[in-house]
């Protein structure tokens, strides 16, 4: 049993009141569970819209002069049943009225866009009984907008400690001026992952609408096979290559402390999930293959000269010119006389014509060659590395399923294998490799 337990619902998780008691249910049926940070309210259906994207919304019609006060009265709407069905009493409109206010003054956007968060963790710290503390008073962001780390664990430890429970909004924080800062989409996450640090909890969960981490696109392979241990570096280049149950950067905080995140349903709330740790229990085998995952939207910009091996610093300017251009790389093959670098079509697309005259300027090759329509695919798990023939079984699994490759790409870390294909293929590519690796 953990003795401290810091919890996260995301915004299906509270789409509305039946969902509310839900997790609340949860909340209460493990004492340990102390600190929980809240989402706003997320789609109750398919059509519906998230509270978050409506306050953008508000923010968007008072930045163009229009009148947003039809859209402001359908958060304030949403809210109201929500209040209504929990049965609390809890003044909305003077929380309406100062948001209304402040899109009148020319607010920035994040103010808006965390009240979401904001006003639904006040009504359900009221429904649970337990003290809400603002986010802006615990979690710290520098001049130049990024988390002030030791500022907050400090802040956030100090404030948490003296209360035996505490309900957090997630997804902001504040500025030096005091202004509201968000994180990115999905921040909740993170905020989720810095009360974690700041308390020195034992488990981290992480509440949802899924059961865990899945080790495919549900969209693309039917019925993948939940991963029920993973380990954060498996997490991280997972969600870089596009698996999106948590914020990747939600890892970083809980990983320095050693702290587990459990991935859980609350739909299915008896459901293990996903644990996440720095390693496998000693109990849990280490399989070649944890998970695929994959992005699409990549160009290739293929360079070749002769002698290039001999050249000094030719890798270095390359990367040079598409770094000042703002453009990073996402690999970077090699060859003798030719080098290639696999990029993010649109970013490219932005700035062509100028990456590629500085590449015949300042380095003067013999061709340059550009693919387009290039999807990445990851083979990830941190027993590969122990098991023969894994390149091959890839190589294999997408010749058997007449997919060329036209990349290949392996950490130094040997744990992952990275395969370049045209987008057409990808679907069939990731049902390919699935069967053969993890099915």
């Amino acid at each position: 049993m953990n003795n401290l337990v810091v919890l996260k619902f995301g915004g299906t998780s509270l789409a509305d009141a039946s969902q509310i008691k839900k997790a609340a249910g949860i909340i209460k049926a493990n004492p340990a569970r102390k600190f929980v940070i809240l989402s706003a309210p997320g789609k109750r259906f398919s059509d519906d819209i998230k509270v978050t994207d409506l306050l953008y919304k508000c923010h968007q019609e008072a930045q163009n002069g229009g009148d947003f006060s039809q859209t402001l009265a359908k958060i304030s709407d949403r809210y109201s049943e929500i209040i209504k069905d929990l049965g609390v009493d809890f003044d909305i409109k003077s929380e309406i009225e100062i948001i209304k206010k402040n899109l009148e003054a020319g607010i920035t956007p994040d103010y808006p866009a965390s009240r979401g968060e904001y006003i639904n963790s006040k009504i359900i710290a009221k429904f649970l009984g337990w003290p809400f503390v603002d986010a802006a008073e615990i979690i710290f962001f520098n001049e130049n907008g990024i988390l002030d780390e030791e500022k907050t664990f400090s802040a956030a430890g100090e404030k948490l400690k003296s209360l035996e429970n505490a309900v957090i909004p997630g997804f902001y924080g504040a500025m030096p001026d005091g202004k509201i800062k968000t994180f990115s989409r999905g921040g909740s996450d993170v905020t989720g992952s810095i009360i974690a640090r700041s308390v020195s909890a034992d488990l981290y969960e992480n509440w949802t609408d899924v059961s865990g981490m899945l080790s495919a696109d549900p969209r693309i392979v039917k019925n993948p096979k939940v991963i029920e241990y993973i380990t954060y570096t498996e997490l991280r280049e997972l969600s870089y290559m596009g698996a999106s149950v948590l914020h990747e950067d939600a890892v970083f905080p809980v990983r320095k402390a050693g702290i587990p995140i459990n991935i859980r349903n609350t739909n299915k709330p008896d459901d293990n999930g996903t644990l996440i740790a720095a390693s496998l229990p000693k109990n849990i085998e280490k399989r070649a293959v944890t998970g695929i995952a994959g992005r699409k939207g990549f160009t290739s910009i293929r360079v070749e000269k002769s002698m290039m091996n001999v050249e000094t610093g030719f890798g270095a300017k390359l990367l040079y010119i598409f770094s000042r251009n703002g453009i990073p790389f996402e690999h970077c093959p090699t060859g003798i006389d030719a080098i290639s670098v696999v990029i993010n079509s649109e970013l490219f697309d932005q700035k062509r014509e100028t990456v590629l005259r500085e590449i015949k300027s300042e380095l003067n090759p013999d061709f340059i060659t550009i693919e387009k329509n290039l999807a990445s695919i990851a083979v990830v798990g941190e027993g590969m590395i122990s098991v023969k023939g894994m390149a091959a079984r890839v190589f294999d699994a997408l010749a058997k399923a007449d997919i060329n490759i036209r990349m290949i790409d392996q950490g130094s870390d040997e744990l992952n294998i990275i395969v370049g294909i045209d987008e057409a293929e990808y679907e069939k590519a990731i049902n390919a490799l699935y069967s053969k690796m993890i099915a």
